[in-house]
């Protein structure tokens, strides 16, 4: 199966994006789980904020499974685009959060490169992204078709 530049770039942008996200939410989820991350990361750090209890617990225990899931479709290619979606929600709240707590956060180390990262990946062409189980699906529909 060949590829392009484009889409190797693709692939490799998708790879680590999914790599970061998914062992970011295997740590959450596994070591720490994602009960301890609500409790420690959310209901605690924003107890005296204007956001209710029951959210940050909803909130706080979804963010893990989300970063595991979508970050291992990214990794497989299959459901690329809601898993964008997915990791990009994910972003945006946690940049609210942070600023909510300090309101000159500087997203520099860990927020900013994980937005550029899901950025590029939305910018270069999807049909380019050839190693991925989206388009090997997507092809063996469309030989099927073809038949």
């Amino acid at each position: 199966m060949k590829i392009s530049n484009i889409g190797l770039a693709r692939f490799f942008t998708r790879q680590i994006l999914g790599l970061i996200f998914f062992m970011a939410g295997w740590w959450k989820c596994f070591d720490l789980t994602p009960l301890a991350h609500a409790e420690g990361m959310f209901v605690l750090g924003f107890a005296d904020s204007w956001i209710p209890e029951w959210l940050l617990w909803v909130t706080g225990t979804s963010i893990p499974v989300v970063e595991l899931v979508c970050g291992a479709l990214l990794i497989l290619g299959l459901f690329r685009k809601p898993a964008l979606i997915g990791l990009g929600i994910v972003l945006i709240l946690v940049t609210y959060g942070h600023l909510l707590q300090e309101a000159l956060f500087s997203p520099v180390n860990h927020i900013f490169p994980r937005t550029v990262l899901l950025i590029a990946i939305f910018a270069l062409p999807e049909a380019e992204d050839t190693w991925s189980l989206d388009q090997v699906i997507l092809n063996r529909t469309s030989d099927s078709d073809k038949s």
